[in-house]
């Protein structure tokens, strides 16, 4: 009997680290279905923000970013399906496996159990038992006899049972393995889909780029000059943020220096704190919006030979979409730039966030905003019915990464 209990303890362990594997990759597809869905979202906003109005004209460089943006997140989401299906595919292998297993160790039960039944009735009426007893040498051995009867009948009730939970583990796996079939056969359907929309839109984006390779030297000195318009904004905006250290500095009876940051109040400390626990977490400036260009030194997505750099992220939003506070703070400045249309400075502490390309603004200098209040509205080109925010977010005077500290951006 203690091999009994060995064999138990062994299915256990043996049950119990399976459970745990099979945990882990239901965990990793879970992951990659919650990225899935999030570009499946993305592309169905892309296709609202970037391509609904396909009756106004754009040009040919806005054309072929939103379309060539449209392929990233397109190619993207066929990559995460692909894995998606062969994660599944290694989950049916294994629950075959795992099917094959059970039903040879079913068998093994079932065939132990029938012989358990087979000399349990041989010796099931109550005078062989007796006789059993009574044959017994001496006090101990009965007594031994009267304990291995007992067990004898106890290993027989846990062997049924046994069968019993290896039977339901078994149907258990047959129905997961059904499931984890349709959905490997609707995610290879889904990609079917997505590989013929990336096609024809891989065909648009070469038979522009075509076009705009004609005549490549213009677009180059287009995408340049935007470029250094672009810098004048940003070296604008860096001087108001200098500015307002360096005055935070004077009134508080300090000497401003190259590294000087803001003199802050014991109020503003807590708000720069709140500031930072709230990092990757912070909502986003307008309630729909796709990163169009997103932050740091990167080549241009049309002339891949030109390189730009970005000091924020460029939204793509709703027509006069209104733009909303990331966080709790006060109005550093409201600046209708020389170069561009308004933008709105709003200090958190030692951080600033920088709201540009607005058409209104609802705040002004000095004002106190709370999390997702409307301090403003986008500005909408009229030509081509573009909407694009310019976010940008400083600590002190030094950008940082946005998707660093919006949620999910």
């Amino acid at each position: 009997m203690r091999y009994k209990h060995i064999y138990k303890y062994v299915f256990l362990l043996v049950f119990t680290l399976s459970s745990i594997a099979s945990f882990s990759q239901s965990k990793k597809q879970q992951e990659l279905e919650e990225r899935r869905q999030e570009l499946r979202r993305e592309i169905k906003q892309i296709n609202d923000l970037l391509f609904k109005n396909q009756s106004q004209k754009k040009s040919q460089t806005s054309l072929i970013e939103d379309l060539s943006y449209k392929v990233s997140v397109r190619q993207n989401l066929i990559k995460i399906t692909n894995q998606q299906a062969n994660l599944l595919t290694r989950e049916i292998n294994a629950n075959q496996k795992k099917i094959t297993e059970l039903r040879d160790e079913l068998k093994i039960l079932k065939d132990n159990y029938a012989k358990m039944i087979v000399t349990s009735y041989k010796s099931k009426s109550e005078q062989s038992r007796i006789m059993f007893l009574l044959s017994s040498s001496n006090f101990q051995q009965a007594y031994k006899r009267v304990q291995y009867i007992n067990q004898y009948a106890e290993y027989q009730k846990e062997q049924g049972e046994a069968i019993k939970i290896k039977t339901a583990q078994l149907q258990d796996t047959n129905k997961d393995l059904l499931r984890q079939k349709e959905d490997k056969q609707k995610l290879i359907d889904e990609n079917r889909v997505a590989q013929r929309e990336l096609e024809a839109e891989l065909k648009q984006q070469q038979t522009l780029m075509a076009s705009i390779n004609k005549n490549l030297n213009n677009y180059t000195s287009q995408i340049r000059e935007k470029q250094r318009e672009a810098d004048k904004i940003d070296r604008e905006i860096e001087k108001i943020i200098r500015e307002a250290i360096a005055s935070s500095n004077k009134s508080a009876g300090k000497a401003t220096t190259a590294s000087s940051g803001f003199a802050l109040t014991p109020e503003d400390k807590i708000l720069a704190d709140n500031f930072v626990s709230s990092k990757g977490k912070l909502p986003w400036p307008v309630e729909k919006g796709v990163v169009k260009l997103r932050y740091g030194k990167q080549p241009h997505p049309v002339v891949k030979t030109v390189m730009i750099q970005s000091n924020g992220v460029r939204i793509a939003t709703e027509e006069h979409a209104p733009i909303r506070a990331v966080f709790n703070g006060k109005v550093l400045a409201v600046q209708a730039i020389k170069h561009g249309n308004l933008s709105v400075l709003i200090q958190h502490g030692n951080y600033v966030t920088v709201y540009k390309n607005l058409s209104k603004v609802y705040v002004k200098k000095g004002d106190n905003v709370t999390t997702k209040q409307e301090i403003g509205q986008v500005f909408t080109n009229p030509s081509n019915k573009e909407t694009i925010l310019s976010f940008s977010i400083f600590k002190e005077s030094a950008t940082q990464n946005p998707a660093d500290w919006i949620y999910k951006m």
